[in-house]
C-alpha cells in the first residue's frame, strides 16, 4: 500500500489541503466530511481501502488545513463550497470518481452530481441527507434561523460550537462512549476556536436552508439516473434519523441501506465494517 501524501492544490487562488492515497491507475473515491470535522475524520477509514482504491480527502473552504478567506472575500454558503470542490476535482484530475459523503459534504457531493452527473461513478452516504424525512428535531433551532434570521436567533446557534457540543455530536447514540477517540473532536474544537470560525460556521447554519430547497432536484437525479447507491448510516444520529436513509430507496430502488448501533460519527465506531461494506459494493 502506498502512503498517505498530504498536499495543497491551488484552486484559483483558494488552497485546498487535501490527503491523497492509493495507486493513481485504481478506482477514484473522493471523500467529502461534514461539520464540525475535516478530512482528518477519515483517518480510520482511508488505510482500508487505500489498497484498491485512488482516494483524495479534502478539507472543505473554512475548514480544517484548506484557507478560511475572511467573509468579506468569500462567501460562505454550500454553493459556493461545492464550485470549490468542484474546480478542485478539475485541478487533481478527477474525471470520473465515486463520493463518499458524511453531513455537509452530502450536499455538496450532490451539487457536483447534479451540475456533472457523468463524472459520478457510485454514491456512498453516511449520515448525508437528502430528504426531509431525515431531519430530526434537533434542527429546530436552526430551522427558526431560517425563518427568522434575527441576531437573537444567530446567537442561539452559538451553542452548537462549543466543545462540549462537539463531545455530544460524537458520543451522543454510542453504546460504549469509551470508544471515541477524543483525537478528532479535540482537532474539530481547535478549528472551530480560530478567530472568525464561529461567524463561518453561523452562516453556513443559515445556508443549510438552500440544501432542504434543493432536495427534491437531488431526489430527482436519484430517480432518473439511479447511481449506484449505498447508504450506511449511524441509527441513533440526533440529527439525520434512519428514515432519511430508507427514503434513498422510495427513488433509487436499487439503493443499499445499512444500519450501525452508533451515532452522527459513525467512522469512530465503525469504520472496519463500513470499509467492508464498501469495498463489497463498489466490487
Amino acid at each position: 500500500m502506498t502512503p498517505t501524501t498530504y498536499r495543497t492544490a491551488d484552486v484559483d487562488g483558494f488552497k485546498v489541503f487535501y490527503r491523497e492515497v492509493g495507486p493513481k491507475g485504481a478506482p477514484k473515491l473522493l471523500l467529502l466530511h461534514g461539520f464540525p470535522s475535516a478530512g482528518h475524520m477519515f483517518r480510520d477509514l482511508i488505510p482500508l481501502l487505500a489498497d484498491k482504491y485512488h482516494i483524495v480527502a479534502p478539507d472543505l473552504p473554512g475548514f480544517g488545513q484548506s484557507d478560511m478567506p475572511p467573509r468579506q472575500d468569500f462567501v460562505y454558503n454550500f454553493e459556493n463550497i461545492a464550485h470549490v470542490i468542484e474546480r478542485f476535482t478539475e485541478v487533481i484530475g478527477f474525471d470520473r470518481f465515486a463520493i463518499y459523503v458524511f453531513d455537509y459534504g452530502a450536499p455538496i457531493g450532490f451539487r457536483l452530481a447534479l451540475s456533472h452527473p457523468e463524472r459520478i461513478t457510485a454514491i456512498i452516504s453516511q449520515n448525508g441527507n437528502a430528504y426531509e424525512d431525515g431531519l430530526s428535531d434537533g434542527w429546530t433551532p436552526i430551522k427558526a434561523y431560517w425563518q427568522d434570521p434575527s441576531p437573537a436567533n444567530r446567537e442561539a446557534l452559538r451553542a452548537f460550537l462549543t466543545p462540549e457540543a462537539t463531545r455530544w455530536q460524537y458520543t451522543h447514540g454510542v453504546p460504549d462512549p469509551s470508544l471515541v477517540s477524543p483525537d478528532g473532536q479535540n482537532l474539530d474544537n481547535f478549528y472551530l476556536a480560530r478567530p472568525g470560525s464561529d461567524d463561518v460556521q453561523l452562516d453556513l447554519f443559515g445556508d443549510y436552508k438552500s440544501n432542504v430547497a434543493l432536495y427534491p432536484l437531488f431526489q430527482s437525479y436519484f430517480r432518473t439516473r439511479k447511481p449506484p447507491f449505498l447508504a450506511v448510516w449511524g441509527k441513533n444520529d440526533p440529527f439525520f434519523i434512519p428514515p432519511g436513509a430508507e427514503a434513498f430507496k422510495r427513488d433509487n430502488p436499487n439503493a443499499v441501506v445499512q444500519f450501525f448501533d452508533t451515532g452522527h460519527f459513525a467512522l469512530e465506531t465503525h469504520a472496519r465494517e463500513i470499509a467492508e461494506s464498501i469495498r463489497a459494493f463498489l466490487k
